[in-house]
């Protein structure tokens, strides 16, 4: 917990005054460290998606799908510090409520913002963008994929970051007038990353259309086996562990109470991917009278656009 005034008067008073910067300063370095941890824990989600993707598509076209989640990274990457950060938080000037100004490629960067913090909004861009590869896995071609990456990075998930997450931003709940009086309050991008991601992924499914032979001639589904359900599960428990840094990293901080912020996080983050896991498991049984892998990990949309 951080002093109070009175408490720093205090300290200033006696000649401690530099034990209150020192302790100000600590709880700064251990903030900054809590969220370079949980920005690793984040990235590491993009193993986890390749690991996903590469499980549910057919061998001939595993190491097509590996370098489209290599290249999403690196892409996003080089999108998010060119473009992205500045769109989605420059605030020049007071900002513009639809899109930021300033920042580009990090420049004037140190005067107001951290590069820990670029560092969590690059992960959350990355994991965005990275939804999408299942969704067009073995229907799209590369150099297509990799504009369609940056694309994502640079511009239109940094303009939904700015309108939501920007103190600028119209709809954000830390603008200074916000909307409805509340704005709309969106703690670990359930609608800024997620639902970015997913409609993405939705519109390239529906432009790409089916993969050749998922349909036959009657227009009836016909199963494409992923070729490793080792690789499917393996993805799916390093996604639950990237989840725990994407929810109770989304505090910012650890320090002034938010350990047990970030502590309830985790715990509604375990039971929501069990209890997603189990229901469609008991559903799938109940229609089919089966257990499959498939249905367990199919809450994750990669394989419903599959």
């Amino acid at each position: 917990m951080g002093l109070t005034d009175a408490q720093v008067s205090l300290l200033n008073a006696k000649g401690l005054g530099f034990l209150a910067v020192e302790l100000e300063q600590q709880n700064t370095d251990t903030d900054a460290m809590w969220l370079i941890v949980m920005a690793v824990l984040v990235f590491f989600m993009q193993t986890g998606f390749a690991m996903l993707c590469a499980g549910l598509v057919r061998a001939k076209n595993t190491k097509n799908i590996l370098l489209k989640n290599v290249l999403d990274a690196c892409v996003g990457a080089l999108g998010f510090w060119s473009v992205g950060y500045a769109l989605a938080y420059g605030a020049e000037g007071g900002g513009n409520a639809f899109i930021g100004n300033t920042y580009f490629f990090l420049t004037n960067f140190e005067e107001n913002e951290t590069y820990h913090s670029w560092l969590f909004q690059f992960a959350f861009a990355a994991t965005a963008a990275t939804i999408v590869s299942g969704a067009v896995a073995e229907r799209t071609k590369m150099a297509a994929y990799l504009c369609y990456s940056f694309f994502l990075t640079a511009f239109v998930y940094p303009v939904i970051v700015h309108w939501v997450w920007s103190s600028a931003g119209w709809l954000s709940a830390f603008n200074a007038a916000p909307l409805l009086g509340t704005g709309l309050m969106d703690f670990a991008g359930c609608g800024v990353v997620h639902m970015v991601g997913g409609i993405s992924a939705g519109c390239g499914a529906y432009v790409c259309g089916p993969r050749l032979g998922r349909y036959d001639a009657e227009g009836n589904v016909i199963d494409i086996p992923g070729h490793s359900s080792t690789l499917q599960a393996l993805g799916t428990f390093i996604l639950w562990v990237g989840w725990y840094g994407f929810n109770p990293g989304s505090t910012l901080a650890v320090t002034g109470g938010l350990g047990a912020v970030a502590g309830k996080c985790a715990v509604t983050t375990t039971l929501s991917a069990a209890a997603g896991a189990v229901g469609c498991l008991i559903i799938y049984k109940a229609t089919s009278h089966a257990f499959d892998l498939g249905q367990v990990i199919s809450f994750h949309p990669f394989y419903q656009f599959l």
